[in-house]
């Protein structure tokens, strides 16, 4: 029979993953790698930090095995280390949303009332894409599109779509995803072209949903 000590040391390393998505600014590192790989000094302008302090943050989650890395060139570039890792990154945030009691007063006062915002399912979607009835705008930044999108999508990045909806067609409906659940990207898309006079809702979560889902995805540009 193992001994205590054993015991211990195996349940520590099976704890290291969380113990390593125990921080909130490491949680969303993770949330961006899902997008797909990104430098240091990328992620550092996501998550609002520094790039030491973003350095070390990644130190972490490479000690934990949650994390790889390439050099090309000068730039350290970062990605998941297997698509569990975004597994595990969704089902935390699904048990979290099911068990966390302040958490949609927390979402409520970042993405501000969704009440209004129409929602499409992905099997909808998928639907929907089959018949050609409908327009798919990727919201996210240029460079995780390019690492994977939804088929057909176009890339309109948020920051840009101010200047490009009217190249939308206005007898189409639109539908907007980006990130997950809680990323403000969708959110806002659809907010802008519904002002303008559009169809427009929001996929009811977001690209990696769609890849974990095992649905058809495309790299590259359009």
């Amino acid at each position: 029979m193992g001994d205590r000590p054993a015991k211990n040391d195996l349940f520590d390393a099976l704890a290291s993953a969380g113990k390593a998505l125990g921080n909130g600014r490491r949680a969303e590192l993770v949330d961006v790698l899902a997008q797909g790989e990104r430098s240091v000094e990328e992620l550092a302008a996501e998550i609002g930090q520094s790039v030491a302090n973003t350095s070390q943050h990644l130190q972490v989650l490479l000690r934990a095995g949650l994390v790889r890395t390439q050099r090309q060139g000068t730039r350290i570039y970062y990605s998941l280390a297997t698509p569990e890792v975004g597994t595990l990154w969704a089902a935390l945030c699904q048990v979290a949303a099911d068990h966390v009691g302040e958490l949609d007063a927390l979402a409520r006062a970042y993405l501000g009332d969704r009440s209004e915002l129409e929602t499409i399912s992905r099997d909808e979607l998928v639907d929907r894409l089959a018949a050609g009835d409908v327009i798919v705008l990727d919201v996210r930044p240029t460079a995780e599109y390019h690492a994977g999108h939804i088929p057909g999508a176009l890339s309109v990045p948020i920051t840009t779509l101010d200047q490009r909806w009217q190249q939308l067609p206005a007898d189409t409906q639109v539908v907007a995803y980006c990130r997950g659940p809680y990323c403000v990207y969708a959110d806002d898309a659809v907010r802008l072209l519904r002002q303008r006079g559009y169809q427009a809702a929001r996929l009811d979560d977001g690209f990696p949903e769609w890849t974990h889902a095992r649905l058809p995805v495309e790299t590259g540009a359009a």
